[in-house]
């Protein structure tokens, strides 16, 4: 937990990283350096493209099928760039690429940009604790909440903590009558990967103090258990939607499954039974997602989620996911330092996405750790 970096804070120079857990036992030591150099030049890729007010430009959409659906209200990268506006999904993804190599605020060798990129996310807050910008939606808003509670357990401040608090409310408030959560606040409808980017920020704000009901956790888990398909040959997968248009389609997406996975692992269920069909389903998908869509959103967005799977499950399965993960990464770089996304919000998110991912072995982020 980042939290247990502030006493020794004081210990470390403006241009050292925070302290890291100990080294994992599952990665060889030159793959972690090539994998630690590798995310380097991708954060010098993001640096050099963060704007003057703290955030990155991207494509504000959602998928359509095997397609990414620009929003016809949002701006576009051009305008966002013109007006020194972002996407805020993407930003909160690059804060969470800087923060795994080891920065702060105040610490490390990249601590300007994080400390740019929370002022920006904490300007987008509007007075109802919505985090929004360029026509983003709640899946920005989870991924900004789950970045500033981050940032929060090392380096907290009573205006972060001010902004936190009426971000995660928002979230709580917005949950409806089936336990999750849907593109826009207080949607009556509602899908798993909307919902499991909810259920990620909300732990990660209770993790650091910040008041969560139990009954939205337990809400929300219960929708996740319910989307598991009962039996049949994809027993044990899970469903993107059971309820409303679309319901029971589909339940072999590589992203959903993988993020069921992670949210039952974030809240202390640690059956076996549950996450065995899902870990060897990611397994066996793999190669056919980083071939056919290895510059797509859904590479990017679903291996954000099965790496931490992975992490949790740990031994044999970590290993040979990371194996082929990193491998794979290390292969599709470009010479400039980023990673290439042509359907979805574009470069940038890519480039975070496999920052945070070869960053693994660093262990800064709560999210990889146990």
């Amino acid at each position: 937990m980042l939290a247990a970096l502030t006493a020794l804070a004081g210990l470390l120079s403006p241009q050292e990283p925070a302290v890291a857990p100990a080294a994992a036992p599952w990665f060889e030591r030159a793959d972690a350096e090539r994998c630690a150099a590798a995310a380097e030049r991708g954060l010098a890729w993001l640096r050099d493209r963060q704007l003057p007010t703290g955030c990155w430009v991207g494509f504000v959409g959602h998928k359509v099928g095997d397609d990414y659906e620009v929003l016809l209200q949002a701006l576009l990268p051009e305008a966002q760039a013109s007006l020194g506006r972002g996407h805020l999904g993407v930003t909160a993804l690059c804060g969470m690429a800087f923060l795994a190599s080891g920065s702060l605020p105040d610490r490390g060798p990249h601590a300007d940009v994080v400390r740019r990129t929370v002022a920006y996310v904490e300007s987008t807050a509007m007075e109802n604790g919505y985090l929004t910008d360029s026509g983003t939606r709640m899946y920005s808003h989870a991924f900004a909440t789950l970045f500033l509670a981050e940032v929060y357990g090392a380096s907290a401040t009573a205006s972060l903590r001010t902004t936190l608090e009426r971000a995660v409310q928002l979230i709580v408030e917005c949950q409806n009558e089936l336990g999750g959560w849907r593109y826009n606040p207080f949607d009556r409808e509602l899908d798993l990967s909307v919902t499991v980017c909810q259920v990620q920020a909300l732990r990660a704000a209770r993790n650091i103090g910040i008041r969560v009901p139990a009954t939205t956790i337990e809400r929300a888990m219960e929708y996740v258990r319910q989307s598991r398909v009962p039996r049949g040959p994809q027993k044990g997968l899970y469903y993107y939607k059971i309820h409303g248009r679309g319901q029971y389609e589909k339940p072999t997406q590589y992203a959903i499954n993988a993020a069921a996975a992670t949210a039952l692992r974030s809240a202390g269920i640690h059956d076996e039974e549950l996450h065995d069909p899902v870990l060897g389903f990611l397994e066996r998908d793999y190669g056919d997602v980083a071939r056919w869509y290895g510059e797509h959103y859904f590479y990017w967005y679903g291996n954000y989620y099965a790496a931490q799977a992975f992490y949790q499950a740990g031994g044999p399965r970590l290993r040979g996911y990371f194996a082929r993960l990193s491998a794979d990464l290390l292969r599709s770089q470009l010479p400039d330092g980023r990673w290439r996304n042509r359907t979805g919000p574009g470069d940038p998110f890519a480039t975070a996405v496999a920052c945070i991912l070869l960053q693994m072995p660093r262990q800064y982020l709560p999210i990889f750790q146990r």
